[in-house]
């Protein structure tokens, strides 16, 4: 169990350093760039732990569809990107399949 803890921990600071790098200007603003180096690298550390026990490429897929939701997300929510229903219903695709990987793995 703590390898999933780890795993959905890991996609969480991918979608802060997804969403960092929005705000690094080309890694020209020292702090956001920090930031999301640090992200980054705890994402990573995190996703690496939670390799030891996980399969590859369930946990890769959870750990990329978690940033890519979170990461579509902030967009909306922080930089006004369109919210259609096509971006909803693919959003709840990739859940489906985050939740499906995670059911169907031992």
């Amino acid at each position: 169990m703590t390898s999933w803890i780890y795993l959905i921990i890991a996609g969480l600071f991918e979608i802060g350093w997804a969403t960092g790098l929005k705000y690094t200007e080309g890694f020209s603003n020292f702090w956001p760039s920090v930031y999301t180096i640090l992200s980054m690298a705890a994402s990573f550390i995190l996703l690496s732990m939670a390799l030891k026990t996980l399969p590859v490429g369930t946990a890769y897929a959870i750990w990329t569809g978690i940033g890519v939701v979170g990461t579509a997300l902030l967009g909306i929510f922080l930089f006004d990107e369109p919210a259609t229903i096509a971006k909803a219903i693919c959003m709840t695709l990739i859940l489906t399949g985050i939740i499906g990987l995670k059911l169907t793995t031992e």
